[in-house]
């Protein structure tokens, strides 16, 4: 059965008008067209839809439940291109987001925020993981978008750096040297530390590790982990001192002090996302990064291992 969308439109004209020449005058065209629409209609559906006089016109029974579900079928028909419209313009669909713990100090609840003040009809899935993860379910279009430490992506990836902050050293607040307003990082040659695990990245784990040999030691570590929130947490619970991206110290994570030191390294985050096969979504979401971190660099495609 050929439920035409056009006929369905002139039907629901004649039922609504109950008269021929009325219909027409609605839609624009001439009479003579307008009936055999409606017998063609009617040929279709198997069915007689219209009772005609000759004042007016009237619908079967047959008639009244076809403008029925007609109304309800060109709604949905409607509603349906409107989706799809939205979609293939990018406002429309699910955004799949990966984020290190760090970048909820960041700016990303601001970022979030204003995505969904431009694209309140799409949903926003969040998972946090760490770099290295993040890069490979960029690369493997499990992520639409990503949210790490600085690290060097493979091809097919795309990376913007975001912002650059200091490193700062983490201690428990029950640490002798938890009320110096600054320090050095040879005061804390003796003390255990909790570093970010090596193989969640690399490249953070070598970076600290260059500070505290830089600074004429050698680290003792004793506690690995995978999340930044969770080495200020170890060093809350008097478990060894810590070196830590600045904007950790916006955790509020009682029993911790952060102080500053002296050094030149900095704790880069960067936004990640697919090189080819992105979405009209995913193009929105980079453009709405972009301005959330205006004074980020160009976006870059670098080889490379990623941690």
């Amino acid at each position: 059965m050929d439920l035409d969308p056009r006929l369905l439109r002139y039907f629901i004209a004649v039922a609504e008008e109950r008269h021929f020449s009325r219909a027409a005058i609605r839609l624009h065209i001439s009479q003579p067209p307008l009936s055999y629409a409606i017998r063609q209609l009617e040929d279709n559906v198997g069915a007689r839809l219209l009772a005609r006089t000759s004042r007016h016109v009237e619908l079967t029974d047959a008639g009244h439940v076809l403008y029925r579900e007609a109304l309800t079928l060109l709604r949905q028909a409607e509603e349906v291109r409107t989706l799809v419209q939205r979609v293939d313009s990018g406002l429309h669909g699910r955004l799949r987001i990966g984020f290190v713990g760090s970048m909820l100090y960041r700016g990303l609840p601001a970022l979030l925020t204003a995505m969904r003040t431009t694209l309140p009809d799409v949903e926003h899935v969040l998972t946090e993981l760490n770099s290295h993860d993040q890069i490979e379910s960029v690369r493997r279009g499990e992520l639409d978008l990503g949210f790490i430490h600085a690290n060097p992506v493979p091809e097919g990836v795309l990376a913007r750096d975001l912002m650059a902050e200091p490193f700062v050293v983490c201690l428990p607040e029950s640490h002798p040297l938890a009320g110096q307003e600054s320090l050095s990082l040879t005061d804390l040659a003796e003390d255990d530390f909790v570093f970010f695990a090596r193989a969640a990245s690399p490249s953070y784990y070598e970076t600290v590790l260059s500070m505290c040999v830089s600074a004429g030691f050698m680290p003792v570590i004793r506690h690995e982990v995978r999340h930044w929130l969770s080495v200020a947490s170890l060093v809350s619970q008097g478990l060894g001192v810590s070196i830590v991206p600045a904007c950790l110290s916006r955790s509020g994570l009682a029993g911790t002090r952060f102080i500053a030191f002296e050094h030149e390294a900095r704790s880069v985050s960067q936004a990640i996302w697919p090189t080819l096969a992105r979405s009209p979504l995913q193009d929105k979401a980079v453009a709405l990064v972009a301005r959330q971190f205006p004074s980020s660099a160009p976006p870059v495609s670098m080889s490379g291992g990623a941690g």
